[in-house]
């Protein structure tokens, strides 16, 4: 086959030339591949992927000499190489209404694993009794010993039980069904993975160091025959492929993967990616991959965390999570249906090779892309050739600039302003050309005095494209490793060429990277609260920032002020800076603040009102204090010019982080945002304007290619990280703790779709400190549904809670708000 399929495309290269040659019109021709059949007009590159992923139209000699389309030439290769193109061709058609042989494996495991536990069990099966039993091994850290003498003692206790003898009978029918992972050896410097042509290395090709770790048996380079191979350094690689095809074999997850196009909303709100501009451009240039709704597109998000629970321990595991964008958006961001696919071990962070480890993953993708896959598709009854294309990624802005190779810190901090960044070196690095995003005839643009000196004449800049990168990096040269020296040229923002420019499609792609929500709105929370609250080691403002003043020649009223006998220096109050008791009117308001239950933790921990200090909040509490708190308190604490673009700020937060949201409002969002932080470039120091409160300006844009930012901010992914930290038992060995979890749980979230028999995992009950039974309303309406707690402490004898009476003005708005508040069809039932 490997001939042949050289041989082809031999043939494909002598066909492309001669076409090109003689019926080519501009740089294109008409494509002969089988999808396309002369149809469409391609490229050369283009046509040469078809022709190697479709094969060849073959066509009748009545078709050739009536239609005179497919010629002398098109028969010709298809003759020369017609066994490869029958082989290749046939592979692309829809089988019929018949599972695969992939999926008529697959459903005969599952009928075999519905088979009774034992004669009259009618709780368990004996597949998700296995896969209960297997889950409990991975929550309790048994070892495989352990494992295997429970299901000794099980087949004792019960003789008729249908179970494996050993951990290793159970774990190869886990491998059946195909949800496995795969370990791969890896250069201990990072340099290289024990894959494909070097798997059977034993020494590094980069930095020469050896495979195996060294022990007592080791001499030098040379490894005895008696010594015991452990490699130095491992990755758990789970494979994409059988997982996407799992969805299909269930027709109800089956047809959530078309609901991005049968069931969407389509009426010009953005409430899904698929409403954005970087999906329908994808649409546009692809329409092969966009016509078949049942196609995937995926999310890439990576994050480090440390799996030991505590911060005495340095270490760094790196997990990269996939995020099915076909589902509804309820459904896409939910730890369920979200996709461990490569997890890189401690315990320090991958940096810049992080591409090293994502080879097996772009490999698969790419495959998927060019080829495709048989896929089973039970709720239509058919087996269709499912493709798959990576739309973006999501991270940190340091892992920004891991998977995208662009350095997110000095003068070119900014991705989108790229080589415009408006940076400054002060005291630290600032971004101050906010005005730049300003309509251009905006007359703070030459308002000199209240900004950094100087007039502002230049325009946005635009977002450097996909292309454009690949003409800027086409001499690059990556070199990975861990002891290479490493680029340090502060003029080249470059620090590699990224892996995912192999994908073909990924230069298209509008919106590759995005910008995380979360992060941005903590660090902008951690800057201003610290800064208004003067917390030692957050303020923005200090001596060396009324410095940069002095230096800009702006503000001189904040200049520092010399003692006369220079033994001190004076600070002048700043039009922000609080009194204490400003400071302690602040913080009452998040001290007695209460929430719904569920909407945050107990933020009042975080407050000490008599030191006016605010700590230990988490980016969650970072969220709800940003948008709904901060109005409020500083409202009473700070002067109105103040207040009023800080309120302007949590407004816009609150604004782009809504679930639906009108296009025609995104220009209104950018001017608001890029007039507030020009309002606040005119109140705090320089040194506030640090690159997390610039990022805010390009949100928008953003939203506008990639849809709602719920889609694709790190909330879930930071959830889904602290899930996979719970996996951890064995502290010696986290990265494996935590592959072995996760394929458990994926056996049991398989489990609950496949077999309808009890082996859901249990779900916690709710956290209830109060007796519900004792406190139900017979009758109870579901316009008022009795969820959260009473307010008050329980007293002895009497139900917890506090009674309260509303004068009748109160109790006119509370009736108001829920009427207006709820849904009309649950409104009508409760007047009825």
């Amino acid at each position: 086959m490997l001939q042949s399929s050289k041989r082809y495309e031999k043939g494909v290269e002598d066909y492309l030339d001669w076409a090109f040659a003689t019926r080519a019109i501009g740089d294109q021709i008409s494509c002969p591949c089988k999808l396309c059949y002369h149809r469409f007009w391609h490229r050369r590159d283009k046509v040469f992927n078809h022709l190697i992923a479709n094969g060849i139209q073959p066509a009748s000699n009545t078709e050739m000499n009536t239609k005179g389309i497919p010629d002398d030439m098109d028969r010709l290769i298809y003759d020369t190489h017609r066994d490869f193109v029958e082989n290749f061709t046939n592979n692309n058609e829809e089988v019929g209404n018949e599972p695969n042989v992939e999926a008529k494996k697959f459903y005969k495991l599952v009928e075999d694993g519905k088979e009774e536990l034992y004669p009259g069990c009618k709780t368990f099966s004996k597949l998700s009794f296995l896969i209960r039993l297997f889950l409990l091994k991975c929550i309790h850290g048994l070892t495989n010993n352990a494992f295997s003498e429970i299901l000794d003692l099980i087949r004792e206790l019960l003789p008729e039980a249908k179970l494996p003898k050993s951990f290793n009978e159970a774990n190869k029918l886990v491998k059946d069904l195909g949800l496995h992972y795969d370990k791969i050896d890896a250069c201990r410097n990072d340099c290289m993975l024990y894959w494909k042509d070097h798997e059977a290395d034993t020494f590094c090709h980069v930095c020469q160091a050896p495979r195996w770790k060294e022990s007592e048996n080791q001499v030098g380079n040379q490894v005895t025959n008696t010594s015991h191979k452990v490699p130095a350094k491992v990755i758990w690689y789970f494979p994409l492929k059988p997982r996407l095809q799992r969805l299909y074999m269930c027709s109800e997850t089956a047809e959530l993967m078309r609901w991005h196009d049968e069931k969407r909303d389509k009426d010009e709100l953005l409430r899904h990616p698929a409403d954005g501009q970087a999906w329908k451009e994808f649409d546009r240039l692809y329409p092969n991959f966009s016509s078949e709704a049942r196609n995937v597109r995926l999310g890439l998000a990576s994050d480090g965390f440390n799996p030991f629970r505590t911060m005495s321990t340095q270490h760094s595991t790196w997990p990269v999570i996939l995020i099915n964008y076909n589902l509804p958006p309820w459904l896409c961001m939910k730890s369920e249906f979200l996709m461990l696919s490569t997890l890189i071990p401690g315990p320090t962070s991958p940096g810049n090779e992080i591409d090293v480890f994502l080879q097996p993953l772009v490999e698969e993708l790419l495959d998927l892309w060019d080829y495709g896959s048989d896929t089973y598709d039970a709720s239509k009854n058919q087996t269709f050739k499912m493709h798959v294309a990576l739309r973006s990624t999501t991270s940190d802005f340091p892992g920004y600039a891991m998977l995208s190779g662009w350095s997110t810190k000095g003068k070119f901090a900014c991705p989108y302003c790229h080589y415009e960044t408006g940076y400054r070196s002060l005291c630290k690095s600032c971004y101050l050309a906010n005005r730049r995003f300003l309509d251009a005839n905006h007359p703070w643009r030459y308002d000199v005095k209240s900004f950094d000196g100087e007039k502002e004449e230049r325009t946005a800049p635009s977002r450097l494209t996909g292309t454009e990168i690949l003409s800027l990096l086409q001499n690059w040269e990556n070199k990975f490793g861990k002891l290479l020296p490493k680029q340090n040229d502060k003029d080249c923002p470059w620090r590699k060429f990224s892996i995912f420019f192999r994908l073909p499609y990924w230069k298209d792609n509008m919106c590759r990277h995005h910008l995380d929500v979360m992060h941005i709105e903590k660090n902008i929370c951690d800057s201003v609260l610290g800064t208004l609250l003067d917390i030692p080691g957050k303020t923005k403002d200090n001596y060396k920032a009324r410095l940069d003043l002095q230096k800009m020649g702006i503000r001189k009223e904040l200049h520092p002020v010399e003692s006369d006998d220079d033994r001190y220096v004076f600070l002048p109050k700043a039009s922000f800076s609080m009194t204490k008791k400003e400071k302690s009117i602040f913080c009452g308001v998040l001290k007695k603040v209460k929430l719904p239950q569920g909407t945050g933790s107990n933020i009042s921990r975080c407050v000490q009102v008599k030191e006016g200090k605010i700590s230990g909040y988490k980016s969650h509490d970072a969220h709800i204090i940003m948008q709904h708190l901060l109005p409020a308190a500083v409202r009473k604490a700070l002067p109105k010019h103040v207040a009023l673009p800080l309120i302007r700020l949590s407004a816009f937060f609150k604004a782009i982080c809504s679930r639906v949201i009108d296009p025609k409002d995104l220009a209104r969002l950018q001017t608001e945002i890029s007039e507030t932080l020009c309002e606040l470039e005119r109140i705090f120091p320089p040194s506030f304007f640090d690159i997390m409160v610039h990022l805010p300006v390009h949100l928008v844009e953003e939203i506008k290619l990639g849809g709602p930012v719920c889609d694709w901010w790190m909330y879930s992914i930071e959830r889904y990280l602290g899930k996979l930290k719970s996996y951890v038992k064995n502290k010696s060995r986290p990265e494996a703790s935590i592959a072995n979890g996760y394929l458990a749980e994926e056996c049991l979230i398989f489990c609950s779709r496949y077999l309808h028999d009890g082996a859901m995992k249990r779900s916690k009950a709710s956290k209830q400190t109060y007796d519900e039974k004792a406190d139900r309303v017979e009758n109870e309406s579901s316009l008022f549904p009795r969820t959260g707690f009473p307010l008050g402490r329980k007293k002895k004898g009497k139900k917890k809670g506090s009674s309260y009476s509303l004068d009748s003005n109160t109790k006119l708005l509370a009736h108001r708000y829920v009427l207006f508040n709820c849904p009309d069809e649950k409104v009508e039932n409760y007047v009825k």
